[in-house]
């Protein structure tokens, strides 16, 4: 299956991000050089995306004039400066703007990865040949804690043999960490509620369903939530020789 739409979720205010947050959108902040959104625009336009729906809330106008410059999809926007969605909330009203018969990937402006293996398709091709919507409502990226820099070290799933998740309790096999990206169809959130709510409670109905399964991420993935995890995350970049 090749995902041709997506929806980046980009909205939030970064408020452990301060004082850079204060003049500068989180996902426009640079890593490497390069702002945190456009290493996921990069992975979606590489996996074949055309279409891109991009919430934006906390200095919007920045964020408007940054994505007019991308060429390589089409981006729209959702616009939440009057009221901030939270996740399920932002992705709800977002994925409207979208093909609601055609399956979409769902990103973290704020979370990314970099070093994949050159000799395999790329993570959102594998999570793409994954995603069957007979049998799931949802198919999310994971990454093992040993591959992951800035996390805070707490696992939030564990994978089963099969990819299918549950939520992790200490001592279970197989634990994982969400990496921010999932594939879906928009009609899972046909009837959600029209205002601000957690995504979790979409992953939980998945998980009581048993229809919640898991890709594994190849190479190290990164999440920047303060100041301090910067430097770090540069160095990783540098090593990978990404960025600009």
């Amino acid at each position: 299956m090749i995902i041709k739409q997506a929806m980046v979720l980009a909205a939030g205010l970064g408020t452990r991000m301060r004082p850079i947050t204060e003049t500068t959108p989180k996902p426009l902040v640079q890593i490497g050089g390069k702002p945190m959104i456009d290493y996921v625009l990069d992975a979606l336009v590489d996996a074949g995306v055309e279409t891109v729906v991009v919430n934006v809330h906390h200095h919007a106008d920045q964020m408007e004039t940054h994505l007019a410059g991308e060429t390589r999809a089409e981006i729209r926007i959702s616009d939440e400066r009057e009221r901030l969605m939270d996740s399920g909330g932002g992705l709800t009203k977002g994925l409207k703007l979208l093909d609601q018969d055609q399956p979409a990937f769902v990103m973290n402006a704020d979370l990314f990865w970099v070093g994949e293996r050159a000799d395999e398709p790329s993570n959102l091709v594998r999570l793409a040949q994954q995603f069957d919507a007979r049998h799931m409502d949802i198919a999310m990226l994971c990454v093992e804690q040993e591959r992951t820099t800035g996390h805070n070290g707490k696992n939030d799933f564990s994978m089963a043999d099969d990819g299918r998740l549950t939520r992790y309790v200490s001592g279970a096999p197989n634990p994982v960490v969400y990496a921010g990206a999932l594939a879906l169809m928009p009609r899972l959130f046909d009837g959600a509620p029209d205002g601000p709510f957690n995504l979790n409670i979409y992953f939980d109905r998945a998980i009581a369903a048993h229809r919640l399964f898991g890709t594994d991420l190849n190479g190290q993935w990164l999440t920047v939530g303060t100041p301090d995890a910067i430097a770090p995350a540069e160095a990783v970049v540098a090593r990978y020789g990404v960025g600009r």
